[in-house]
Formats: C-alpha cells, structure tokens, sequence
C-alpha cells in the first residue's frame, strides 16, 4: 500500500503527481519481472483498492506507462499490459545493435580493475542462474552486465536511451530464456567480449557486442514464433 502522510501536505496536484510517479514505478516493476504478462487486465478499481489511494493518481500512472510501450488504455475497455509486436521487438534489439557498440567502444578503454571483478562477477552468476533456470535472475543480471560495461562512456542521454531499451528488453529476455531452444544464446559472449577488453582489442568487442544482439533478437523472434518446446 502506498501510504500517504497527513503532514505536511503537498500542493494537491504535485501530491497527485508524486503518488502517480509511484504507482507507475510499481506497476513498472511488476511488467517487467513479468508478473504482469502481456494482455493482463490493469483495473483502476482494483489498483485504487490495493493501494488505498484514488482512481486519478491510477489513471495518471497508466496514461504514463502506456507513453513507455508498457501498457495500452482501449476507450470503453480499460487498461491491459502491452504485448510487444515482433516489429517492436525488432526496432529494440536494433537500436541496443547501434548505440551499445558505440558506448563499448567510448567505455572499455576506461575500464579499471575494479569495473573487470565486477563484470566477471556479473557473467559467473548469469551461467550460474542459467544452469539454475532462474529467468528472472539472469534477466537482471544481463541487464546490469550491459550498463556495467558502459558505465566509463560519458554520454548521459545515449545511456539513459540504452537503458530504457534494455528494460524493454528485460521482457523480451524473460520470454527468450523461457524457451528451451534460445537458452543458450549469450552463453560464452560475455566472457569473450571482457577478454577482447582486457586485452585492448575494443574494436573486436564491439564488433562481438553487435553480433550478440542481433543473434538475440533473431533467436527470440524465431522462439515467439514457434512457441514454447515441452517434454
């Protein structure tokens, strides 16, 4: 429940503003750990229940959301959460395909010893909860492996680009490590991509990067199509 203090209180509608901000980091988290799967019904009365608040603040977060890609309000039929289009789930995998490359390269030179543990540590936990089969686990970590490589690259609007597209893509690599046919896809790169770094061979990285995703997007795309192996 999102609880509202008494006092002080602020200007009603910055008030309205703050628990919509909220509400919408909450609904958020729940899309993109995939407890809120595509097509899931977002009902205002519902939501304005559990959270004790009004249906405005409700209504703000959706509208919100649905500028993020992460929900779709239909007139007369509510809010459901989205499910992306094999063309969205494209034009994701190809912007990360051109701006990650080029983050790579700006960062990797300025990598220290530190930045490499941490990595190293990163990649080891993502085979470790791919062996494990923890999806939601290793969807994270891919997450902060990426960001963690790009942390020295200094372009805060080209980062904050890549990071709101690898949070997209945090629902696409759930749904890609759900299938038994795409799961060892990524396996491998990330240790060859911080060799090629450590080693001062960048330009070889980026080029390892680039291909990385691509073989991500096409593997997921094929896995979305098929459907889910069994037995």
């Amino acid at each position: 429940m999102i609880e509202n203090t008494d006092s002080p209180r602020p200007h009603k509608g910055l008030e309205h503003k703050t628990i919509a901000s909220a509400v919408a980091s909450e609904l958020r988290k729940r899309i993109v750990s995939g407890r809120f799967a595509g097509g899931f019904p977002l009902r205002q009365d519902m939501l304005a229940n559990e959270f004790g608040i009004s249906r405005v603040p409700i209504r703000e977060a959706l509208v919100l959301l649905e500028s993020e890609g992460l929900v779709k309000i239909h007139p007369h039929r509510g809010a459901v959460v989205s499910t992306p289009s094999v063309e969205e789930i494209r034009e994701v995998f190809e912007l990360r395909a051109l701006l990650e490359p080029r983050l790579l390269r700006i960062s990797a030179p300025l990598l220290t010893a530190e930045d490499y543990s941490y990595l190293r540590e990163v990649a080891a936990r993502y085979v470790e909860g791919h062996r494990a089969g923890n999806i939601a686990e290793c969807a994270e970590l891919n997450t902060a492996f990426h960001l963690g490589l790009y942390r020295h690259a200094g372009q805060k609007k080209t980062l904050s680009i890549v990071a709101g597209l690898l949070q997209d893509s945090e629902r696409h690599t759930r749904l890609q490590l759900s299938y038994d046919a795409s799961r060892d896809i990524g396996i491998g790169d990330d240790a060859r991509i911080l060799s090629l770094c450590a080693a001062g061979r960048y330009a070889e990285a980026c080029v390892v990067m680039k291909e990385h995703i691509e073989k991500a997007v096409a593997t997921l795309i094929d896995s979305l199509c098929a459907g889910p192996q069994t037995g």
